[in-house]
């Protein structure tokens, strides 16, 4: 996706560049455990916290999730020193930039979901029909 003010290409034309970076960028963080990974990480917290606090999260995905993020730079993993070792994660300068943005998304979901659960059952009423 270009951020300058050219105009969209003509109809028929791809609109988003197969070599866009934002393509795997947005692929990265923006799937639903790396949101809300990202929600629960309000101050530096463990592993095993941000998995209570993810119900039906598996510790092989929270792992996947906890390694994605930190790679593209949105967390901070911090080896504690105690017995038994520790992690903790927190968000980077890059993460929090990114609360603003996720915050509207969240609000959007709340305030809009019973219209997107009508839409979806109204669709599904409307397949059965065929």
């Amino acid at each position: 996706m270009d951020t300058d003010s050219t105009p969209p290409p003509p109809r028929g034309m791809p609109r988003f560049s197969a070599e866009c970076p934002s393509r795997p960028i947005l692929d990265q963080i923006a799937d639903k455990w790396s949101m809300m990974v990202l929600a629960v990480l309000e101050q530096p917290t463990r592993f095993n916290e941000i998995k209570r606090q993810l119900e039906g999260i598996t510790q092989r995905v929270l792992t996947q999730t906890l390694r994605k993020l930190e790679r593209n730079g949105m967390i901070r993993r911090r080896v504690l020193e105690t017995s038994p070792l520790g992690v903790e994660y927190s968000l980077t300068p890059l993460g929090e930039s990114f609360r603003e943005p996720f915050t509207r998304l969240y609000d959007w979901t709340v305030e809009h979901s019973d219209e997107v659960l009508a839409a979806q059952h109204e669709y599904e009423a409307r397949s059965l029909g065929r």
